[in-house]
């Protein structure tokens, strides 16, 4: 049986208008192909939805939009995290009245705290009453999360699983063979998402489906299913895009497809910007060889 939270999530985009303002029209149109791509769930406001620019009542309204459009449809798992235990705290309240099913919480970034600072932070946020999923990604907050910690907060019963975005394949079959029954274990990275499910993995939260959502689902559901051969097939077939999407810093080149693609418009919040023109010719060479423009 798969675990609760087992599956391909989809690390949502956040569109915006050229005029720097959220496209909630967009929005919803990018939740409606998710949905009938059959994907798992999806995660408004992680690092690919550029949630450390988004303002308070701009994260509600993304919230309550998602929910609208996909409550008994697929699941949402809401980013709520934050280098602030507080703000983490805040928006996971807000999350959970909103009707969310789950947060994803990234370790504080910058902060850099000690492993005590990161059990009483998660443990804070637990206190909420909504499913966590730690969010581990050493290469944007500066700190890797130890099994040792993240088994720790295993023990908590509102800690219900991992991103795991480390990129270290041996700390993430440590972490599987350690777990509790019932804590998910997801890659955050597309490209070892297979080798993460053959290690007894749960599934992706996945930066490529934001484009190829049904692709990814399928690869996902094949491995999960057992049928590793089939898997690595799609998994194969689509080792360019889990490349290329990442040529610069996660979101600025999957939104630059997705722009592409006709999903929304070319438009950032600062420090994020628009890929460079070598990049974006890699991309539009790499959209034309999976048939995703003309």
């Amino acid at each position: 049986m798969r675990r609760k939270y087992a599956g391909t999530w989809t690390a949502l985009i956040t569109p915006f208008r050229n005029d720097g303002s959220v496209d909630y029209e967009a929005l919803k149109t990018i939740v409606h192909k998710q949905i009938e791509a059959g994907i798992t769930g999806i995660v408004p406001l992680g690092t690919t939805g550029e949630s450390p620019t988004i303002h308070k009542d701009e994260a509600k309204k993304i919230f309550e939009t998602v929910v609208a459009e996909a409550k008994g449809k697929i699941l949402v798992m809401a980013g709520t995290g934050s280098n602030s235990t507080e703000h983490s705290v805040e928006q996971t309240k807000l999350a959970k009245e909103l009707g969310v099913d789950a947060c994803l919480v990234v370790c504080p970034y910058y902060n850099k705290p000690t492993p005590e600072g990161l059990i009483l932070h998660f443990l804070e946020v637990a206190k909420v009453g909504l499913p966590v999923i730690v969010y581990n990604i050493k290469g944007r907050t500066g700190i890797n999360m130890t099994t040792d910690t993240l088994m720790t907060l295993a023990q908590n019963e509102m800690i219900v699983g991992v991103k795991e975005a480390s990129g270290d394949l041996n700390q993430m079959k440590e972490v599987i063979e350690r777990r509790p029954d019932g804590f998910t274990v997801l890659s955050g990275d597309d490209g070892l998402t297979l080798d993460l499910i053959k290690l007894g993995g749960d599934g992706v939260v996945s930066v490529a489906s934001n484009i190829v959502p049904a692709e990814v689902t399928k690869m996902v559901n094949l491995a999960l299913d057992g049928n590793i051969e089939a898997s690595t097939k799609t998994n194969d077939h689509l080792s360019k895009l889990f490349k290329d999407i990442f040529i610069e810093t996660n979101p600025m080149p999957i939104k630059y497809c997705a722009h592409k693609m006709g999903l929304c418009d070319l438009s950032y919040r600062l420090p994020m910007c628009a890929p460079r023109t070598e990049s974006q010719q890699t991309l539009d060479e790499t959209l034309k060889f999976y048939n995703l423009i003309s």
